[in-house]
């Protein structure tokens, strides 16, 4: 009996057993939270302790059960939507008003709605009464009498069912309803009850409360006392009063509404019943039983009622105990089953009754991630605790997918989820959510997801006759106005348009307060490409866009764009021709294109025009609308290569730009390799553009070019041109008389012959190369013809300091880059080895050659290289074929694969270091071009040079050239360079006699002032840098922001040149001067001193001292100290580099990073608002280094970095299996471990991040140079962060065994699973604890576990000495699932007594088969083992399946594949497609047999030796191999089967030569393989030997021929092979295979072409005009098709005619117009009624394309021919066949009915 009940446990209370193992299940779910969350609220800890007390829950959902006499329920649950009722009663809460509507918040997330009509009668009366008078002035609308937060007392009125099936509540709070179980009799004083103001009188009012007999009156007095602010009440207005007096037996009512004594508590006294009693009440209640869902409770003495957790006061959770006196409030009372429901929370109790909304009511629709569940509620739900902390209710129905079964134990087990926000209730102050994932991933939830101008999809939910409404998802409906439902206006939509049609909108406008959406489907708006007005300010003037008519008047049309956006278009804008009256040219709803001609945003007012918008269309925009100045850097696409340059994009704007080959480096040399190098669709950055024009946009790699405009030095138009500026540009063009020298900003100037080298040249040509990069200076301009001429003479330019130095390390990068490109691109290893090759690095190596005039080299490690050595290389070294030497690389050439190497024993020596400032004499090794090898004195040191010193520098013989041999003079400027791969970096210069100065240069050397001079001036312009001073004598002077003030007056934050004025005298002292071009500061000795202006000074200590000395840059940067605070002047900030530059003094300009910046992340996107131009600011020093000059600053009051302080970073990188790379201030880099990004772990820990994020990062400690940074907040800051959830492990010793931590995946191997607990602690979990799975390939694991996937694991113990922690990922330890989806269908790994009895049955086999090997072993000769013995064969494939995985597997525990049935052994299968001759190769080899033997015991000799066989196994084995044999050739016989090879295809051919089928196969065979020759032989083969009675087979191969030619050959062998079959074959198959090859290969034309040649050559053949029109109908050519009938009409005999035109009616019934193909049967019906084949073919294409109502029609036209009884029988019989499939059982009786009348009609010859 038991059994029974366990198995149907529906019905009737369930039995103990069934409720036990329920409890159980759920106490294993608490325990499980316990353990992953120590530290619960109070409310969690209680829910579990009271657990085991509460009562046991019944199996069926319905609360109600058992609830007759008001019965305590079995179960607290919430309310549903399944137990509302009508005529319950409710307390609601409003949540919105609208005009005709409120809805209402009822408990437990239920909502209502109140209907305008609902109100009460006098409201209602008051209603017709105003609409029937037209008056209404005295309605006081619904927003007037509620507000959101008003408590109501309402009946639910009628339960609606919408399409879906989803329940609405209809509400109504009319009191004859509400109140309808109170009598007169039953009134007592003191009682609440709800009303309405029927009608207002001098005195008070009137109220209806709902009881036939009594009058109800409220004294306006009674109103004033109860209310602060009294106001008059309305008719309608919704009362809760308090009966103060009741007079004649409950016929008259005096009521009040005093707020306080509505508050009190109900008296039993006041004779409240169950069938009276009303929600809103507040009563005195006595805790009965405290269970985990809620509470149920005593009241009113008799009464009892439940709470549910929603309801209870959360705070008071845990204290709530049996007996317990408590105050509640009525929510809701069920009349049929008794049920009442009540309210503990505070809110509720107030006697205020209004509710308060919440803040963030915006957050409706979000979506939340990090959401976990705190409690789950039986029958109920789930509370959710959501990141900040607020908590959230979901509804049993929303923890899954609405067909899935529930499973909530497997919600409850994820760690975290993400839901999204459906509602806010008001009754219960939470939010409800939803776990489904089809909501959450619901593209639209609110109107407010949906932006005007996107393409959504929706589809069709009714037709109106204004328009089409579209439902874009469950509560988002959009309406498409009549005007846009197509282009054009549509007179029946109905025909195009049907209910649940699927439709692409565009979104016209959206009001997502008022739940407003408009679309249109206007085919010209949804693909419109031109740029959408959505607002006003979209619409500047000069833009396009499409727009559509909205009205059309005299003076113009009103166009209107996106979110109501319009314009007018004036009437002379209408058109470029003359239009009066715009009403007969445009039509409302007409998309055109508009012109914004002016637009007002402030007044929403735009002027357009439709003929501008037309003009401008046809002509081509000149130059597309990029911002892309003359000096902008730019990073750029290669898009093709040409002769002269590159074509790129811009990026990210895909703008076209050219890049001259010329243009890509400053050393000549460089340019045609790296444009060799570049491949189209690489990116290039750090280019700049030179020149804008309307044609093109020029672009430039020049490094210093570059140099040049991003400082400043140069000239941006010719009115800025002066004589003696210095320009730095390339050569444009070389004439004889002078070359041309092009400048950024278009600017050209001409350097004659005289003026270009310091020697007499006669021909310009010869002196400098096209593209050359060169300084110039202008010596003359003529301001009329707007030209200047420039020298390029050495002697009188100077060249910036330290360019030299510069442009070698350039060139030499964009070398390497070269040599890169060519490694990478044809990824080949010995390129990718010259590559890593470098100038001084030593080879092993092997002579090849050795002669006279050098050797050639042989190395086992660059295979395929050429090794050279030059005679000078090889002199004083015997060298001979084979010998082994050890040599220096001086030279490398990757895209030659060429190495130049040396062995001369001063090379190879022990280098000698170098001392920096030193002089050396250095030797010449090696020249290429541009560059030069040279080694220093007897040091054994390779370095790199340039052959040119200066830009300017001419070859005008090649006795002036670099020669290998030659001596220099070098200076050590740097003894290891890194940019130059840790070669010295040298200046140079040829050894040449000392040049004595004439008098001259000496002379122009000293004009101008001297140093220490005072003079007087004039202030002309004051600037925030420096001061212009106009001297007594004319001249020009300077003063700089720091020499202004003394720097110990200067305040932080102040501009000191403000403090000087316009126009006030000065004295000042002169310091030093500047160059008019370069404005570089220099001393007064500098020899080519021309074109100075004085550097002046106005502080007062230098102007009294007298024995002023200047100060070199590199005498002040010595007198800084690092950590020193000076103060500084802000001179310049870079965006690019987002870097600041600072001036400490005249000749010292030091550089602050952004990081040294900023202290608050917000200054990140504009640091440069915090400081101004010139302003004083005060600044630590972090670095000073002279050579090369570097002096950086720090303005955040710190200089270095220290450990456990925090310091702003940026994200450089984001790499899994490291974390996040961040650079730090003061040139620091660090790296954030996942594991220190935050203090509660996330799934997607990296996600978050992005590079060039800016971050609050804390130093944790400093490792090899490198810090270890944490983002943790309670590192950062430590008072403010919330509860750390995954505590940082910093030690092995805050571990213990059996704790549970967190982890991310580090890596997956065969040794396990490394999980990282910590930056610095990596735990392992061995594969067999990681899954309950049997898994035999760590793969497995590797696809499911990418790196840093979160996962809990328990500690299983910790080896200290060794520092490993061992770790499980099973289930059963952490309480989580499986880290292996169910989905894999993996097999489970067998545990336990399982595995013990597995393991004694596997013995008992293997016993088994060692002794039937011993029996055998001695019958058989010894011969090697090939294949399975016959005890192997009939193993079981569970036996065979173990053996395999034995030796790898022995230690861990077996896996089974589990099988419903393990009764008896399974079959091993062998897969289809196994072949049996594949030979004994395919077996396995000895050693694979030896692996699967198995391992525990057997003896090895054994599983070596050969088994010997008896007789009868010998035998059985013959018959095998007989039986395979017999398989094999019936497969071999097989015609289906299809060969391999050539052979056998040969093979086949010489058994069926006349088949086509099998030479086609054999030409696919080649095809296939992309032998087109052989596939072409193999066809003329065919076509020799197929005999030439076989028309067929023939034609077939030419058929062949021809497809192949038309895909692999040209036009010319397609035509030679078509003549040549038209000459085998019949020329019309010929001609008809070639049209129809053309017609699937979209050759159209040609295909329309040979038609018509059919059509003339074969016009009395109807195949071909029936041909011919299929193909033009396939291709939509309607009318061409129309013309051919005729004309094959004409062509062909006339008895064809009816033929042709049914055939072509049928072609346009499956290709063209229905109805066309329709009205052409119908004409030839109607002459040829008798044709009843005809009849037949129209029936079958209209039963296929038309509407039922016209094949009735047409089968009722049949059956009433005059032809024979027979045909007409065989008419009636498909007429009944086609009702029986598509009709009814009334329209199949309607045909029998006409039969029998067909056969009462023709009488006897019909029965016979």
């Amino acid at each position: 009996m038991a059994s029974i009940e366990e198995d149907f446990p529906r019905g009737g209370t369930a039995k103990k057993t069934t409720e036990s193992r329920i409890v159980v299940q759920r106490t294993e779910v608490d325990n499980l939270f316990q353990v992953n969350e120590p530290a619960e609220t109070k409310k969690r800890k209680g829910a579990v302790k009271d657990d085991g007390k509460k009562l046991k829950k019944q199996k069926t959902g319905k609360e109600k059960d058992g609830l007759t006499l008001n019965a305590a329920t079995k179960c607290v649950e919430i309310l549903h939507y399944k137990n509302v009722k009508e005529g319950m009663l409710m307390l609601g809460c409003v949540k919105e008003v609208t005009d005709f509507e409120v809805t209402v918040g009822l408990p437990c997330g239920l909502q209502g709605f109140l209907s305008i009509k609902n109100i009460s009668d006098s409201y209602t009366k008051l209603l017709s009464d105003q609409l029937d008078s037209d008056d209404t002035e005295d309605i006081c609308s619904l927003p007037h009498l509620f507000h959101p937060g008003m408590l109501l007392r309402c009946v639910v009125a009628k339960l609606d069912v919408a399409k879906g099936g989803s329940v609405s509540i209809q509400l109504s709070i009319n009191p004859k309803l509400v109140n309808k179980a109170l009598t007169s009799s039953s009134l007592t004083s003191g009682m609440i009850l709800s009303g309405s103001v029927e009608s207002v009188e001098d005195h008070g009012y009137i109220v209806d409360i709902g009881i036939n007999g009594t009058k109800a009156f409220l004294p306006k007095k009674a109103v004033k006392d109860g209310h602060n602010k009294p106001e008059e009440l309305k008719v309608g207005q919704y009362l809760t009063s308090q009966v103060e007096e009741v007079k004649n037996s409950g016929r008259v009512v005096r009521l009040s509404v005093s707020p306080p004594t509505a508050s009190q508590a109900c008296d039993p006294q006041q004779g409240w019943t169950l069938t009276n009693l009303l929600p809103g009440l507040l009563v005195k209640a006595t805790i009965k039983k405290v269970t985990k869902h809620g509470l149920l409770l005593d009241f009113l003495s008799s009464f009892t009622g439940q709470v549910d957790f929603l309801h209870m006061e959360p705070e008071q959770a845990s204290s709530y105990a049996g007996g317990g006196e408590v105050q509640a409030r009525l929510l809701y009372v069920e009349p049929s089953t008794r049920l009442v429901g009540l309210s503990l929370r505070s809110y509720l109790l107030q006697p205020t009754a209004t509710i308060i909304h919440p803040s963030d009511g915006n957050c409706i629709g979000e979506v939340v991630n990090g959401c976990k569940i705190t409690a789950m509620h039986h029958m109920s739900g789930a509370m959710l605790e959501l990141p900040n902390k607020t908590v959230a209710f979901v509804h049993k129905n929303h923890l899954k997918e609405s067909q899935e079964p529930s499973n909530e134990n497997k919600v409850l087990a994820k760690p975290e989820h993400t839901c999204r926000i459906l509602d806010f209730s008001p009754m219960e102050q939470i939010h409800f959510v939803s776990l489904r994932k089809s909501v959450i991933e619901r593209r639209f939830f609110r109107y407010h997801d949906l932006k005007a101008g996107q393409v959504v999809e929706g589809t069709v939910s009714v037709l109106l006759t204004h328009g089409m409404v579209v439902t874009l998802s469950a509560h988002i409906k959009g309406l498409v106005p009549r005007t846009h439902l197509s282009d054009i206006i549509l007179k029946n939509p109905e025909k195009k348009y049907v209910e649940g049609m699927k439709v692409q909108c565009r979104v016209l406008s959206v009001d997502a307060d008022n739940k407003k959406l408009y679309l249109t489907r206007k085919k010209a708006l949804m693909e419109s490409s031109l740029p959408l007005f959505l607002n006003y300010a979209d619409a500047r003037p000069g833009r396009v866009s499409h727009g559509y008519v909205v009205c059309v008047k005299d003076f113009g049309c009103i166009v209107r764009f996106y979110n109501n956006v319009k314009g007018l278009v004036p009437l002379s804008e209408l058109s470029s021709e003359q239009i009066i009256s715009p009403q007969d040219v445009f039509y409302v709803g007409q998309v055109l294109k508009a012109k914004v001609l002016q637009s007002d945003p402030e007044k929403e007012k735009m002027l357009l025009s439709f003929k501008a918008a037309m003009e401008g269309s046809t002509e081509q925009p000149p130059m597309p609308q990029f911002d892309c100045e003359v000096g902008k850097k730019l990073e750029a696409r290669v898009l093709k290569k040409s002769v002269n340059g590159l074509e790129v994009a811009i990026l990210p704007d895909e703008v076209r730009a050219i890049l001259p080959t010329m243009h890509l480096s400053d050393h000549m040399s460089n340019c045609p390799l790296l444009w060799e190098g570049l491949q189209e669709g690489d990116i290039i950055s750090n280019l700049i553009c030179v020149l804008k024009n309307r044609k093109d946009i020029i672009l430039t790699k020049k490094p210093t070019v570059r140099w040049s405009l991003e400082e400043g030095v140069g000239a941006k138009d010719f009115s800025e041109v002066t004589i003696g500026m210095q320009l730095i540009g390339w050569i444009k063009n070389i004439m004889s008389y002078g070359v041309f020298v092009e400048f950024p900003y278009g600017l050209v100037g001409l350097a004659p012959k005289s003026a270009l080298t310091n020697r007499f040249i006669t021909d310009a040509t010869v002196a400098f190369q096209l593209g050359q990069t060169v300084i110039a200076k202008v010596t003359n301009l003529d301001e009329e013809k707007k030209r200047f001429l420039v020298t390029l003479k050495m002697s009188e330019v100077i060249a910036p300091e330290g360019g030299a130095q510069t442009r070698l390390i350039n060139g030499l990068q964009e070398r390497r880059v070269v040599n890169e490109m060519f490694a990478t691109r044809d990824n080949v290893d010995l390129r990718q080895q010259l590559a890593a090759l470098t100038v001084g690095q030593k080879l092993k190596l092997t002579v090849d050659t050795a002669e006279d005039s050098g050797a050639t080299f042989k190395s086992d490690d660059l295979v395929g290289a050429t090794i050279l050595a030059t005679k000078h290389h090889v002199m004083g070294t015997n060298l001979t074929s084979g010998q082994k030497v050890t040599a220096v690389v001086l030279y490398v050439d990757v895209l030659l694969t060429s190495v130049h190497v040396s062995v001369l024993h001063k090379l190879l020596g022990k280098k000698k270091s170098l001392t920096e400032e030193t002089k050396y004499t250095a030797t010449l090794q090696h020249v290429d071009k541009d560059f030069a090898v040279i080694s220093l004195d007897d040091t054994a040191q390779l370095t790199v040079i340039q052959t040119s010193n200066h830009l300017n520098e001419t070859f005008l013989s090649e006795s002036d050239r670099l020669k290998a041999g030659m001596c220099l003079a070098v200076e050590v400027i740097e003894s290891s360079c890194q940019e130059l791969q840790g070669l010295p970096l040298v200046s140079w210069q040829r050894t040449a006699p000392k040049r004595q100065r004439t008098m001259s240069e000496k002379q122009a050397s000293f004009n101008g002032h001297l140093f220490g001079e005072i003079l007087q001036g004039k202030v002309r312009t004051v600037k925030p840098t420096c001061i212009r001073v106009t001297l007594e004598d004319g001249g020009t002077g300077n003063i700089h922001v720091s020499e202004v003030m003394e720097a110990a007056d200067v305040c932080p934050g102040t501009f000191p040149t403000s403090s000087v004025k316009v126009g006030s005298m000065i004295t000042a002292k002169v310091i030093g001067g500047r160059e008019a071009t370069s404005h570089r500061f220099l001393p007064f000795s500098h020899p080519k001193f021309t074109y100075m202006f004085p550097e002046l000074t106005l502080i007062p200590s230098k102007l009294d001292q007298k024995d002023f000395k200047s100060v070199t840059a590199k005498e002040k940067l010595s007198s800084y100290k690092v950590g020193e605070e000076i103060v500084c002047f802000v001179s310049k900030f870079h965006p690019q580099r987002k870097s600041l530059e600072v001036t400490s003094d005249l000749c010292v300009t030091g550089t602050v990073e952004l990081l040294a910046m900023i202290t608050d992340l917000k200054d990140f996107s504009h640091p440069e608002k915090l400081y101004k131009l010139g302003q004083a600011v005060r600044a630590r020093v972090v670095e000073i280094n002279t050579k090369p000059q570097r002096f950086a600053l720090s303005l955040t009051g710190v200089h270095k970095l220290d450990k456990d302080s925090v310091s702003l970073g940026m994200v450089t990188n984001i790499q899994p299996h490291v974390g996040l790379l961040v650079k730090l201030p003061f040139g620091g880099l660090g790296s954030v471990a996942v594991t220190d990004l935050a203090d509660a772990y996330k799934p997607n820990p990296l996600g978050a991040y992005r590079k060039d994020q800016l971050l609050r990062c804390y130093l944790l400690h400093n490792e090899n140079g490198k810090w270890k940074l944490s983002l943790r907040p309670s590192r950062l800051n430590p008072k403010e962060a919330k509860p750390v959830k995954d505590a940082e492990i910093l030690s092995l010793k805050e571990l213990k065994a059996g704790q549970l931590v967190r982890g991310y995946v580090k890596s997956v191997g065969e040794q396990g699973i490394f999980i990282r607990l910590s930056n610095s602690i990596i735990g392992r979990a061995e594969l067999q604890k990681s899954t309950k799975y049997f898994i035999n390939n760590h793969k497995v694991l590797c696809e499911q576990l990418p790196p840093n996937t979160l996962l809990t694991t328990k500690i299983l113990s910790i080896d200290r000495e060794k520092e490993l922690v061992n770790l499980s990922l099973l289930p059963v330890d952490t309480g989580k699932p499986d880290i292996l989806p169910d989905s894999l269908s993996l097999p489970l790994r067998l545990v336990g007594e399982e595995k013990k009895k597995h393991d004694t049955e596997k013995k008992k086999k293997r016993a088994l088969f060692d002794s039937r090997e011993e029996q055998t072993e001695s019958e058989v000769p010894k011969k090697k083992k090939k294949k399975k013995t016959k005890v192997e064969e009939n193993d079981s494939g569970v036996e065979v399946y173990f053996r395999e995985e034995e030796d790898e597997e022995e230690p861990k525990a077996v896996a089974v594949k589990v099988t419903p049935s393990s009764s008896g052994p399974s079959r091993l299968q062998v897969a289809t497609g196994f072949s049996w001759d594949e030979g004994l190769s395919s077996l396995k080899p000895a050693s694979a047999a030896k692996d699967a033997d198995c391992s525990d015991g057997e003896d090895q000799e054994g599983s070596n030796k050969l088994q010997k066989k008896s007789r009868r196994e010998l035998e059985q084995e013959k018959k095998a191999a007989e039986k395979a044999l017999v398989q094999r050739e019936i497969k071999l016989m097989d015609p289906s089967l299809r060969p391999q090879d050539a052979a056998a295809f040969e093979r086949l051919l010489l058994a069926s030569p006349n088949s086509s089928l099998l030479w086609l196969q054999y030409m696919a065979h080649h095809l296939q393989a992309t032998q087109i020759e052989q596939a072409r032989a193999v066809a003329e083969r065919a076509l020799k030997t197929i005999s030439f009675r076989e028309e067929q087979e023939k034609l077939n191969v030419w058929v062949a021929l021809l497809n192949l030619e038309n895909m692999y050959g040209t036009e010319e062998s397609l035509k030679k092979v078509f003549e040549r079959a038209l000459q085998f074959c019949e020329p019309m198959p010929v001609y008809q295979q070639l049209a129809d090859i053309y017609a699937k290969s979209d050759k159209t034309k040609e295909a329309e072409s040979l038609y018509k040649l059919m059509v003339k050559r074969f016009r009395q053949n109807k195949a071909v005009w029936l041909s011919y029109s299929n193909f033009l109908l396939q291709q939509g050519q309607s009318d061409a098709a129309n013309a051919l009938l005729q004309r094959a009409l004409k062509s062909l005999p006339s008895k064809e005619s009816v033929d042709v035109i049914a055939k072509f009616a049928q072609l346009e019934f499956r290709y063209g117009d229905a109805e066309k193909g329709r009205t052409m049967f119908d004409k030839i019906l109607t002459s040829y009624p008798k044709r009843t084949d005809l009849w037949s073919v129209y029936i079958d294409l209209l039963i296929k394309h038309g509407s039922q109502k016209d094949i009735r029609a047409l089968f009722d036209r049949v059956i009433h021919l005059s032809v024979s009884v027979k045909k007409i029988k065989f008419f009636f019989k498909r007429y009944l066949e086609y009702e029986k499939k598509h009709g009814t059982s009334q329209s199949v009786q309607a045909v029998k009915e006409k039969a029998v009348e067909f056969v009462e009609a023709k009488g006897t010859e019909a029965s016979n």
